[in-house]
């Protein structure tokens, strides 16, 4: 084969996979695999349950097809998984310990006596992996059904006693996942009735008589029960799958072809419904993200880690408990047709341990990629006795429409082709700066990431990639000119991720522009999409997906942005500890590591002595600007509570806790006005002042920064 060929093979192999992907089933291993070929002949230890299982619960047992789809998940990572992480005893232990916290996270069902039953095969789950062996996984879980009907009927009997003193001085420790697994069925007793007593309270606390709590328990751990008797076959093999797979990474997942169905419905964009991409932690529905141009992200009241607690239909239709649901049915809930209400409980996550719900309205739609373009916005302001025009580019995602594109339609989406048009039209309007704001933005298409990098350097590499194999290439930008030399900055949250970063930390490595805000999430690495059923077309069930991580982001200076991120160069305060939220939260997260860089050439646009400056103009307001202070105080509350690993179960203490987050909520309302002036009709030039406390800062810091380079 031609030299030239093979290396441009090599170069963009992690770009053509896709392609091979959607055309050809990712023929990595043979079309008509015969998975029996893969088994080892290696002695397995049977798996013999010392727990008697109670007769009246049904005990699921692994489907055939699940025997093949084990073998070939795990042969499939073994070999192309970025990781190379051999299956041994290690990570059995780990595949063990994630399958047992899967399950009882909380330690709330499970004893020590369990636990000593199951820890015999900690280090054997590997080699029960290699052969299909699925009984430890279906048997560990027969036990944590009955476990659960144990601890249903304690709660029938707390809440049929009502014996709740909500005067006496104890907490419930709701994080519990580095204690020890209880020793006694009285000690887990105990931590039930805790458990019990805070949700009443939560209730209480929120308008409800202890009566009317009572009765919405009695029909949660009703509807519980139903769940956990309609779990079937697939539900367990999904938990334990992925309970494998994250030993690798925790974006490596299996899909249960249910599972795999709704995830195509939400890649596609194409449902009607509010836009947000919903799992489970424990009892609660979370979000995981908010679709960009969906309902949910243009209200803006519905975020990341969020718990929804209720569902209502229409304006005023009954908000219906969701707690304990199972995610599909809270999922079948949510959607609905164009044009509908639907009305969400929900737990914010900034509030923390002391949430209380709130309602969120919102209007269901057709959810298209299209409708979460780039847009643009301009402030005229004062600051420091000058005056300023700033421009700001709000980018949701890195969008393509591959599909017109390839079709020859001019005016196909492309994140590229609209910023161009906004940067554009700011220039014409005389912005004396731009502010790209990525907050938001969870990636999307990376060779629109490292098109946009173009629009602001002249060229040069954008990114590196390394994959599976080692090999490493490099992205380019090869315009050749610069479309936008003004000043610049970027503004990212622990929330802008994947392409986001590799976006950011280009323009920083550049020295182009200047990063504000916080660390961004940290998500340096690629997946695929693999469907099993390409492997084994001649089994008529129907197989499942498996998501599989095969390369790794580097900055153009040879750091990965895997799992520390982008450092802004000035920070502001976040509400989000990089222990709890981001890559580095994840235990089994890769790496961060680094390797040579390529040959590219800053601008030094950005220079130490320009940092200083804007530092101290920083901390200088930090002394003066109430509106600063303000998000500062905010976001240090926010931080605590989300910290907090326990909660007072003494409803006065409870009482006057949410009297003062109701005050100060009071004192710094969410106000909708944008500008304001000294008073009506004044020449005064206008003051910043802005609902978004961190758009405002960053632009004042985009304001220091143009008046520096002017000195």
């Amino acid at each position: 084969m031609n030299t030239k060929l093979l290396d441009m093979i090599r170069k963009n192999l992690i770009y053509i996979i896709p392609i091979i992907l959607a055309l050809a089933g990712f023929a990595l291993l043979p079309a008509k695999t015969d998975v029996k070929s893969l088994v080892p002949a290696s002695e397995v230890p049977e798996f013999i349950l010392d727990i008697p299982i109670n007769d009246t619960i049904k005990v699921l047992k692994p489907e055939r097809k699940n025997i093949q789809e084990t073998i070939l998940v795990t042969e499939l990572l073994k070999a192309y998984h970025y990781r190379k992480l051999p299956l041994d005893d290690s990570v059995s232990e780990v595949i063990y310990h994630n399958y047992l916290s899967s399950l009882d996270h909380s330690k709330l069902y499970f004893v020590n006596d369990d636990i000593s039953s199951f820890d015999k095969y900690r280090f054997y789950m590997d080699d029960y992996l290699t052969v299909g062996d699925l009984d430890a996984a279906y048997q560990i879980f027969a036990v944590f059904q009955e476990r659960t009907y144990e601890r249903l009927a304690i709660v029938r009997d707390l809440l049929k006693s009502n014996q709740f003193d909500f005067t006496v001085d104890e907490e419930y420790t709701f994080d519990r996942e580095d204690m020890d697994w209880l020793k006694t069925e009285e000690e887990l007793n105990d931590v039930w009735r805790k458990y019990i007593k805070n949700q009443l309270l939560g209730l209480k606390l929120n308008g409800k008589t202890i009566e009317e709590a009572i009765e919405i328990l009695d029909k949660r751990y009703d509807r519980y029960q139903t769940v956990i008797e309609q779990y079937n076959s697939a539900d367990v093999y999904q938990v334990f799958m992925n309970s494998f797979t994250e030993a690798y990474d925790p974006h490596t997942g299996y899909f249960n072809p249910r599972t795999a169905e709704n995830f195509d419905i939400e890649m596609s964009k194409s449902l009607e419904g509010i836009g947000a991409m919903l799992s489970k932690d424990g009892d609660y529905t979370i979000v995981v993200s908010v679709v960009p141009g969906g309902p949910a992200f243009k209200g803006d009241e519905l975020h990341d880690n969020d718990r929804i607690v209720g569902v209502g239909q229409g304006d005023d239709g009954e908000i219906v408990d969701v707690v304990g649901w199972r995610n599909d049915d809270v999922v079948q809930l949510i959607r609905g047709k164009k044009g509908t209400t639907v009305r969400l409980n929900v737990l914010r996550a900034k509030d923390g341990s002391t949430a209380t719900p709130k309602i969120v309205i919102i209007v269901r739609e057709k959810i298209n990629i299209e409708d979460a373009r780039a847009e643009s916005k301009t402030y005229d302001f004062s600051h420091d006795n000058s005056t300023y025009k700033l421009g700001v580019i709000t980018i949701p995602s890195f969008y393509k429409s591959f599909k017109d594109a390839r079709n020859g339609n001019d005016d196909f989406a492309s994140t590229t082709r609209d910023v161009r048009k906004l940067v554009a039209d700011l220039n014409e309007q005389g912005v004396d700066g731009i502010m790209i704001d990525l907050r938001r933005n969870g990636g999307g298409a990376l060779d629109e990431a490292i098109e946009l990098t173009g629009l602001f350097i002249k060229d040069g590499p954008v990114v590196q990639v390394k994959d599976y194999d080692g090999r490493t290439s490099q992205e380019n930008d090869e315009s050749g000119t610069v479309f936008y030399d003004g000043p610049l900055a970027v503004l990212t949250s622990r929330l802008s991720a994947s392409a986001s970063e590799i976006f950011a930390a280009a323009i920083q490595d550049y020295k182009r522009g200047l990063v504000v805000g916080e660390q961004s999430f940290g998500k340096g690495t690629v997946q695929n999409l693999l469907g099993l059923q390409r492997y084994i077309p001649k089994e008529e069930e129907k197989l499942g997906q498996l998501k599989l991580t095969i390369a790794k982001f580097y900055r153009v200076n040879g750091v990965s942005t895997q799992n520390i991120g982008v450092t802004p160069d000035l920070k502001l305060p976040s509400i989000y500890d990089v222990n709890t939220i981001g890559e580095s939260s994840y235990p089994g997260a890769l790496p961060w590591d680094q390797i040579p860089s390529s040959d590219y050439q800053p601008t030094n646009n950005i220079d130490q002595s320009l940092l200083s400056a804007l530092q101290e103009k920083y901390n200088k307001r930090i002394e003066i600007d109430p509106d600063l202070q303000d998000l500062i105080a905010d976001t240090k509350r926010m931080r605590e509570n989300q910290l907090l690993k326990s909660v007072s179960l003494n409803e006065e203490k409870r009482r006057v806790e949410q009297k003062e987050d109701e005050e100060r909520r009071a004192e710094h309302p969410e106000v909708d006005g944008e500008l304001t002036t000294m008073e009506s009709g004044s020449v005064e030039p206008k003051r910043l002042k802005l609902k978004d406390l961190y758009l405002q800062e960053s632009l004042f810091v985009l304001a220091d920064m143009i008046a520096y380079r002017e000195s």
